[in-house]
C-alpha cells in the first residue's frame, strides 16, 4: 500500500499509538539499526569502514543499534554530545576517509536554531564529501517545512522512519535529503494515518499489469497511435514509439512529419509509420493516442492546432499530451468522459498556467492541482525529481524511483511512449491512477538498476530496460 506523507505531530502520534499496544522503543530502536545497517552495506564494500556519528536523542540510538548489527564492515562510533570540543576528533575520523557516514546527530526533535559550533561541524562533514547515509531526518533540516536550522548535512541517501516527512519533499531539502527512502517496517502499528499525499512503493505493483490470457491475441491489448517527430526531432518519435512498445500493446502506429518519414521508418521494425497530416484517419482499432515528443514543426498552427483542439475535446480514447503537444493545448469544455494525461516537466507546467518554473516548483502538488482544474480534470504527471501523479481532487502520488541520470535528452520521450503503450490496453484503463503511477515508477525503477552497473547508459539503453524491473 501507498504510504502517506505525515507531518512530525502526525509521526509522534503514531508512536504514541504504538507505545500503547506494548511495544518497546528499544525494540523499534534495534529495527531501525537493522535497516540502517542493511543499506549502509549497501552503500559500501566488504572490509570498508563505516563512520557512525550518534547524537543524545533517539537517532544517535538507531545509529549505534545499526552500528552493532553492521557485518562485513569496520564500524567506528563517534559520539558527539559536547560540539565545542567535539569537531577535533572529527576531523581525525575524516581524514582516515571512511566509506560512508552514517547521520545519528539530530533527529525529529530539533527545533532550535544551532549553535556555531554544531555549525562548523556540520560544515566539516559536508566538505569531506564523503557519502552519507541520514537516519530518519539529514542533521539540521525541519522535517516539517524542509527548512534548515542555519546548516544542514548533505546526506546522499536519507533513510527515513515509518513514513515520508512534509519537509522532506520541499525542493528546497533535496539538495539536503538525497535519495529519500523509507524504512517502513521497524515494529510501529500499521499506520493510522491518511494523508492526500502519498508515496509510492514498488510493492505496490505486485501482480501488475495482470497476467495475461493463455488464448489472448494483439487485439486483446489495444493499438497505440503516437502523433510525434519533426525535422531534427525525429528521434523523439523513435524513443517514444520504443516505450510504447515496451509495453506491449498489441499494435503501435507512430503518424510524423513527411520530411522525416524515412528516418523514423528505418529505425522501427515492429512499429508501423505513416506520414501525419491534420486529415490523415487514425486506425479504427486506436484505443490511445500520444500527441507532441517533437513536434515543433512551425506549421503546427491554424488548421492541425484546431485538429489538436478538436481531439482534445472531442477523443473517445485515451489522449496522452507531451512535450511540444501541450503548446497546442488550449482550456477547453471536455465532450467526452475519455481519459485525458498531461506530463509537463516544470518549464512545460509554467508555459501553461503563466507563471515560472520557480513558482511551480514552489509548490509542485498545487501547480498539478491548478493543471488538471485548467484542463478538464486531466490526469497530470508533474515530472522531476520525485515526480507527481493526480489530478485536481484526490490522491497525490510521489513517485520514489530515478536518479539524475535520467536528466538526459529523451528520457521524456521514452516515458510518454510507455505510458501510452499501458493506457492503449484496456484492462489497464479500468485504474488509470495505478497505470500511470507504474509507468512513472518503472521509468525511474529501470534508471536505477542500470545505474547499480554502469554510469554511461542513455536513453536507448533505457528504452531496453523500462517495463522489465520487478
Amino acid at each position: 500500500m501507498p504510504i502517506p506523507v505525515i507531518s512530525i505531530a502526525q509521526m509522534r502520534a503514531w508512536e504514541a499509538a504504538t507505545w500503547a499496544t506494548g511495544q518497546t522503543e528499544a525494540e523499534v530502536i534495534r529495527r531501525v539499526g537493522k535497516r540502517v545497517a542493511r543499506r549502509a552495506r549497501k552503500l559500501t564494500r566488504a572490509g570498508d569502514t563505516i563512520l557512525f556519528l550518534v547524537g543524545k536523542g533517539h537517532n544517535g540510538d538507531d545509529a549505534r543499534a545499526a552500528a552493532k548489527q553492521l557485518e562485513g564492515r569496520s564500524a567506528e562510533v563517534l559520539e558527539m554530545f559536547l560540539p565545542d570540543t567535539d569537531l577535533l576528533p572529527l576531523e581525525n575520523a575524516l581524514k582516515e576517509k571512511p566509506a560512508l557516514i552514517v547521520d545519528g546527530l539530530f533527529g525529529l526533535g530539533l527545533n532550535r536554531p544551532l549553535s556555531e559550533a554544531w555549525q562548523q561541524i556540520i560544515a566539516a562533514i559536508n566538505a569531506s564529501k564523503i557519502p552519507v547515509l541520514a537516519i530518519d531526518v539529514p542533521s539540521g533540516l525541519n522535517a516539517d517545512t524542509g527548512a534548515t536550522f542555519g546548516a544542514c548535512v548533505e546526506a546522499a541517501v536519507t533513510l527515513t522512519v515509518g513514513a515520508p516527512k512534509t519537509g522532506l519533499l520541499v525542493p528546497a531539502a533535496w539538495p539536503f535529503v538525497g535519495r529519500l527512502e523509507v524504512a517502513e517496517d521497524v515494529g510501529l502499528v500499521p499506520c493510522p494515518l491518511q494523508s492526500e499525499t502519498n508515496w509510492t512503493q514498488s510493492e505496490d505493483f505486485e501482480l501488475f499489469p495482470p497476467a495475461r490470457n493463455v488464448a489472448a491475441h494483439k487485439g486483446n491489448f489495444g493499438h497505440a497511435a503516437i502523433v510525434a517527430g519533426s525535422l531534427g526531432f525525429h528521434g523523439a518519435a523513435v524513443l517514444s514509439a520504443r516505450g510504447a512498445q515496451r509495453a506491449q500493446p498489441g499494435l503501435v502506429t507512430v503518424f510524423t512529419q513527411e520530411n522525416v518519414f524515412i528516418p523514423v521508418a528505418a529505425q522501427l521494425q515492429s512499429a508501423m509509420v505513416n506520414v501525419w497530416k491534420p486529415k490523415t484517419p487514425f486506425p479504427a482499432s486506436m484505443t490511445a493516442l500520444l500527441l507532441g515528443p517533437g513536434l515543433v514543426e512551425p506549421g503546427l498552427i491554424g488548421e492541425p492546432h484546431l485538429t489538436i483542439r478538436l481531439w482534445w475535446r472531442k477523443l473517445e480514447c485515451p489522449l496522452i499530451v507531451d512535450a511540444s503537444g501541450l503548446n497546442l493545448l488550449t482550456p477547453e469544455t471536455l465532450l467526452t468522459q475519455a481519459v485525458r494525461v498531461l506530463t509537463p516537466h516544470p518549464g512545460e507546467a509554467a508555459r501553461l498556467l503563466m507563471t515560472s518554473a520557480a513558482n511551480i516548483q514552489a509548490n509542485r502538488a498545487a501547480a498539478l492541482r491548478e493543471l488538471s482544474k485548467k484542463f478538464g480534470n486531466a490526469w497530470v504527471v508533474l515530472k522531476g525529481h520525485e515526480t507527481l501523479v493526480g489530478r485536481a481532487e484526490g490522491n497525490i502520488f510521489v513517485n520514489p524511483s530515478g536518479n539524475a541520470q535520467l536528466a538526459q535528452g529523451g528520457s521524456g520521450d521514452l516515458l510518454a511512449g510507455f505510458i501510452a503503450g499501458l493506457l492503449a490496453q484496456p484492462a489497464l484503463q479500468a485504474d488509470v491512477e495505478k497505470t500511470l503511477r507504474y509507468a512513472v515508477w518503472q521509468h525511474g525503477a529501470a534508471a536505477d538498476k542500470m545505474s547499480l552497473t554502469r554510469n554511461n547508459w542513455t536513453v536507448e539503453d533505457l528504452a531496453t530496460e523500462i517495463g522489465n524491473v520487478r
